[in-house]
C-alpha cells in the first residue's frame, strides 16, 4: 500500500525561518484509523495534504489577542476609575465643564484623559480592543457557520463562541455605561426600558437592578465589578475551555482543496481525526504584535468615545445622533423601527414596543443560533463526525440561511441610523422608518433566494467543467467548414489521492 509522506522539515543550512515558517503552514494531516487488522488495520495513518493557512483562521487568534489587550489595559485603567455615583463641581483642566456638577466616575475619568500621563491613549486602546473583539467573534461565527465548523465533533465549540458573543456584547455594553456621560445615561435608559418591558416582573425588576428609581445611586458601582471581575472570568474561562477542546478532543478543521473535495464527497469518513500542526510560535507572537500595533494605531490616531464632548449624565436628557456601539445597533435598529404597540393585560401595561425587537427578537435569533447544529443533523440525517470544511458554494441551503440571517441584521444595524440617513440624504424619516419595515421582511427572503442559486449556479458550471473542460475562449473550424468551441480536457484526478478516498469511503461505511 502506497501512503503520501509529509515532506521532513527543513534542516541545516536550507532550514530559513521562511521554509520552516512555509513548512508549518502550508501542510496538515488527517489521521485515518482502519476498523479491520492487517496493513489498513488499527494504527495505519493516511496523511493527506492540506492548506491550514488560511486567512480566516485568525478570527479565533485575533480574539485571544483582543481579549489579552483589554486584560492589559484595564488593569492600568482601574488604578484611576472611581465608580462613585456622588455629585460635585468639576475642578477639572477642561474649561467647558468648570462649576458643572458631575458624577466621580465622570470626573475619574476625565482626569484619566486629561491629567494621566498615557490615560487617554489607554483609554482609547481599551475602546477599540472591545470593538474588534466583538467583530472578530462575529466573523469566526460566520466562517464556522458557512464552512460547517460546527458540526460533529465540534458542536461545544460552537456553543462557546456563541456564549462568547453574548458575554462580549454585554461587557462591551457596560464598559460603555461606566463613565456615566450621556452615551452611558442612553445605554442605561435602553437597559431600563428592556427590563421594564418584561410582563409582570419588570417593575421589581428593574427596582432591584437599579437599587430604587432610575438611575440611582448604585449601578455604576454594581455594573463596574461586573464588567471587571465577573464578565472577564466568563471570557477567559471559555477561551481556555475553547483552547482545551481543540488541543484536547478534536483537533482543528481545515480546508480541503477544490479536487480533494470532490474526491472526498460530502466528507462524511467516520472514525476521521484532523491533527493540524499549530502556527510556529513565532508566527504567533508576530500576530499578536500586530494585532497591538492596529489597536495601538487606533488609539493614538482615531477618536472615540470622547466624554467631554458629550458631558455628563443627566436625567431626561439624550445626546442627539448618538448611536452605541455597532454589537448593539441591531437592537436599537428594532426598536425604532417597531410601531408603538402597547396594551393592558390584567392591569399591567404589555409593551410590545420594546418587547419585541429587545427580548424576543434577540432571543430568537440566539436561540437560533444555538439549536442550528442540531437541526441541520436532524433534516439532512448526517450524524457523521466532519474533519474537512465544506465550501459554502456545496451547501447552498446553508449558505442562503446564513446570508439571509446576515441581511436581517444588516438591515437592524443600519435602521439604528434612520434619522441620521433621513438627515443627509433629505429623506423623510417616517419613509426610511417604513422602508426598514418592509426591507427586513423582504430583505432576507430574497438574499436567500438569490444566494441559494447562485450557489447551484457555480457547483452545476463546475460539474460541467469536470465533465467537458473549461471554455478557454478559442474557436476551432473543422475539415468542414463547422466551428465548435474548443474546451481545455478535464484534469485527471491524481491516483493516489483517489485510492486514498476511496479507502476513506469505504472506512465509513463499516
Amino acid at each position: 500500500m502506497a501512503h503520501t509522506r509529509d515532506r521532513e522539515m527543513p534542516r541545516g543550512p536550507s532550514a530559513t525561518p521562511g521554509r520552516i515558517a512555509g513548512k508549518w503552514f502550508s501542510t496538515g494531516t488527517e489521521l485515518v484509523k482502519g476498523a479491520r487488522g492487517g496493513a489498513g488495520g488499527p494504527g495505519a495513518t493516511r496523511r493527506y495534504r492540506s492548506r491550514a493557512d488560511h486567512w480566516t483562521f485568525m478570527f479565533a487568534q485575533i480574539t485571544g489577542y483582543s481579549f489579552a489587550v483589554l486584560v492589559v489595559t484595564g488593569v492600568f485603567l482601574t488604578f484611576y476609575f472611581d465608580p462613585s455615583m456622588a455629585r460635585a463641581p468639576y475642578d477639572g483642566p477642561y474649561g467647558p465643564l468648570q462649576g458643572v456638577p458631575v458624577s466621580r466616575a465622570y470626573a475619574s475619568t476625565m482626569e484619566l484623559s486629561f491629567e494621566v500621563r498615557g490615560g487617554l491613549l489607554v483609554r482609547q486602546i481599551h475602546h477599540w480592543a472591545a470593538l474588534i473583539f466583538c467583530a472578530s467573534i462575529a466573523l469566526q461565527l460566520l466562517r464556522l457557520f458557512f464552512t460547517g465548523g460546527f458540526r460533529r465533533p465540534r458542536l461545544l465549540n460552537w456553543l462557546v463562541w456563541v456564549g462568547l458573543f453574548v458575554i462580549g456584547m454585554v461587557a462591551s455594553l457596560s464598559g460603555t455605561i461606566l463613565p456615566d456621560d450621556m452615551l452611558s445615561g442612553g445605554s442605561l435608559l435602553l437597559t431600563k426600558s428592556v427590563i421594564e418591558s418584561i410582563p409582570f416582573a419588570g417593575t421589581r425588576l428593574s427596582r432591584f437592578v437599579f437599587g430604587g428609581d432610575f438611575p440611582g445611586e448604585v449601578i455604576i458601582e454594581r455594573v463596574y465589578w461586573l464588567h471587571i471581575l465577573i464578565l472577564p472570568l466568563a471570557i477567559g474561562g471559555a477561551l481556555a475551555y475553547r483552547r482545551r477542546l481543540v488541543s484536547r478532543r478534536h483537533g482543528h478543521t481545515r480546508f480541503a482543496a477544490t479536487s480533494a473535495a470532490r474526491r472526498l464527497g460530502s466528507h462524511h469518513v467516520a472514525r476521521a481525526r484532523t491533527a493540524i500542526v499549530g502556527a510556529p510560535r513565532p508566527a504567533a507572537i508576530a500576530m499578536f504584535l500586530f494585532t497591538c500595533g492596529t489597536l495601538a494605531l487606533l488609539g493614538g490616531f482615531v477618536q472615540i468615545n470622547a466624554i467631554w464632548q458629550f458631558g455628563p449624565f443627566e436625567p431626561g436628557a439624550i445626546t442627539a445622533g448618538a448611536v452605541p456601539g455597532w454589537y448593539m445597533a441591531f437592537l436599537d435598529g428594532a426598536i425604532r423601527i417597531t410601531p408603538g404597540w402597547e396594551f393592558d393585560v390584567a392591569g399591567h401595561p404589555l409593551t410590545l414596543a420594546v418587547l419585541i425587537p429587545a427580548v424576543l427578537v434577540p432571543g430568537v435569533f440566539f436561540t437560533a443560533l444555538v439549536l442550528w447544529p442540531l437541526g441541520e443533523a436532524v433534516v439532512t440525517g448526517d450524524r457523521a463526525e466532519h474533519h474537512v470544511l465544506d465550501r459554502p458554494r456545496d451547501r447552498p441551503a446553508r449558505t442562503a440561511a446564513g446570508v439571509a440571517g446576515m441581511t436581517f441584521y444588516g438591515l437592524l444595524w443600519l435602521a439604528a441610523a434612520n434619522d441620521q440617513i433621513a438627515l443627509n440624504f433629505h429623506l423623510d424619516l417616517f419613509t426610511v422608518t417604513w422602508f426598514f419595515r418592509v426591507a427586513v421582511f423582504a430583505g432576507p427572503a430574497a438574499a436567500f433566494v438569490v444566494t441559494d442559486r447562485i450557489c447551484r449556479h457555480l457547483t452545476r458550471r463546475e460539474r460541467q467543467d469536470r465533465t467537458h473542460g473549461r471554455e478557454t475562449g478559442r474557436i476551432a473550424m473543422d475539415a468542414r467548414g463547422r466551428y465548435t468551441a474548443v474546451h481545455s480536457r478535464p484534469a485527471p484526478p491524481d491516483e493516489a489521492s483517489a485510492s486514498a478516498g476511496r479507502r476513506l469511503a469505504a472506512s465509513s461505511k463499516e
